[in-house]
């Protein structure tokens, strides 16, 4: 058995839930911040058999979007202290998955 561990964008969590649980694969899905934009994203918990492994990253992917997104960053200067936040076009989203080996799981 596997866990499967999947980071990804809130935009995306509702379909892929759906998407899942149409084929019969349970989740658990937790509130998470990611670092880079301090913004939400969800994380999804997935205990899964070895053979099943493939077709939910197969789900996952067909599910998390990458997309192109403004943010505001402060920029330094030399030695002037900071300029105001000026906004930069950025990459986010699509799936960061971590996948572990899964002693045992119960359900009661």
């Amino acid at each position: 058995m596997k866990l499967i561990i999947a980071f990804i964008q809130d935009k995306d969590c509702n379909r892929l839930v759906k998407a899942l649980n149409k084929e019969k694969f349970l989740s658990t899905r937790l509130s998470t911040t990611g670092n880079f934009l301090k913004r939400g994203n969800s994380t999804l918990l997935l205990g899964v058999k070895d053979s099943q492994v493939e077709r939910v990253l197969a789900i996952i992917k067909d599910h998390s979007h990458m997309r192109q997104e403004f943010i505001t960053t402060s920029m330094a200067t030399n030695m002037m202290g900071e300029v105001p936040n000026q906004p930069v076009e950025v990459t986010v989203g699509g799936a960061t998955v971590l996948i572990l080996p899964l002693e045992r799981m119960v359900h009661f």
